[in-house]
């Protein structure tokens, strides 16, 4: 009786920690928009940066406290990686999975997204190149050698960041905004309300995925799912949410440019900065499956590249191949826990 009362509370606070995740990031998404007409930033700028690091702090925190807490060469490193590792995988396939699943539904038609091509371009390049970088430092010998990889993956992202507000300081476009939530009687909200709305929305975003973290583990934990395949797999979905909901909420909305920059955006982020941060506090040895899903990973992401280069847009069907690569892992972790 408790074990199932135990369960019908997971479930309960798995329906609420949704609700919170989703009024956040409204909110967010709202406020950070006006962020970026207040500070005269185009869509790109405002997707791939603000946006992507601010919904990135979910699961920034976990693999950098599962590391810390429990130790080089331990459990918490092999979780600390696998978080790492998980949360490009999961944008580049089932994020970009349900924004091209999403585009669909809401417009019911395979018509090309409504992009800033070279914004979503130069995001794809940038992490094709970081993350390659990443996973090859896993092959280096010494770990002097594995730090100066993970110094030049801060010195990229510092690169992409300045080419990024580069791009968007003269020609880049501005969509139509709601009212700010928290003032909507003024047609120009001050700075300060606008920061305190992003402020507070993370803050429930944060709430929300750890919430939905402390629902869902217990559950996996109980059917016997490994712990790297936990930190890949389960954890990743849940503190991706906010990139998930964010998008969604944009493409209903028909700003393009701000749903795949908020996921493209991330995945440079996840891929440079936080694999520094692995790298450097950690042996950084990645395993087959830790290297299968960083393949697949950068098979997902070159599919929409590729499809930029030759064609200068991205399909809703395109992106609905990342779904694809998705369930190939999964069966591929299915036939490694068999044998």
């Amino acid at each position: 009786m408790k074990e199932g009362g135990d369960q019908l509370r997971d479930i309960g606070l798995l329906i609420i920690s949704l609700g919170i995740i989703l009024i956040g990031a409204e909110a967010f998404t709202n406020g950070i928009e006006w962020l970026g007409k207040r500070l005269k930033l185009g869509d790109g700028a405002v997707g791939s940066i603000f946006a992507a690091v601010g919904t990135a702090l979910p699961e920034t925190m976990v693999p950098i406290m599962a590391i810390l807490g429990g130790g080089v060469g331990t459990e918490g490193a092999d979780i600390g990686i696998g978080a790492i590792l998980g949360a490009p995988f999961m944008l580049a396939t089932v994020a970009f999975f349900i924004t091209g699943f999403s585009a669909l539904l809401f417009r019911r038609k395979n018509r090309p997204l409504y992009l800033e091509a070279k914004v979503v371009k130069r995001d794809l390049m940038f992490f094709l190149i970081v993350y390659t970088m990443a996973i090859l430092a896993s092959f280096l010998p010494t770990q002097g050698a594995k730090n100066g990889v993970a110094v030049a993956l801060v010195g990229a992202y510092m690169i992409y960041v300045y080419q990024t507000l580069r791009d968007c300081k003269d020609d880049c476009k501005h969509e139509q905004i709601a009212p700010l939530y928290m003032e909507r009687r003024r047609s120009s909200p001050t700075m300060g309300m606008i920061l305190l709305q992003i402020t507070l929305a993370l803050v429930a975003i944060i709430v929300g995925a750890d919430r939905f973290v402390n629902a869902v583990q217990p559950i996996a934990v109980a059917i016997g799912i490994p712990v790297f395949v936990l930190s890949l797999i389960i954890t990743p979905i849940a503190t991706e949410l906010p990139e998930k909901f964010n998008s969604v909420l944009w493409i209903r909305k028909g700003k393009d440019t701000l749903a795949m920059g908020n996921l493209t955006g991330a995945m440079v982020f996840q891929s440079s900065v936080i694999p520094a941060i692995g790298i450097a506090l950690t042996s950084w040895k990645l395993d087959f499956l830790a290297l299968w899903s960083a393949l697949l990973a950068i098979g997902a992401a070159m599919i929409p590249y590729i499809s930029l280069r030759r064609r200068g847009g991205i399909l809703p069907t395109t992106l609905l191949m990342g779904g694809v690569f998705y369930f190939i892992f999964i069966v591929t972790v299915v036939r490694v826990s068999i044998h």
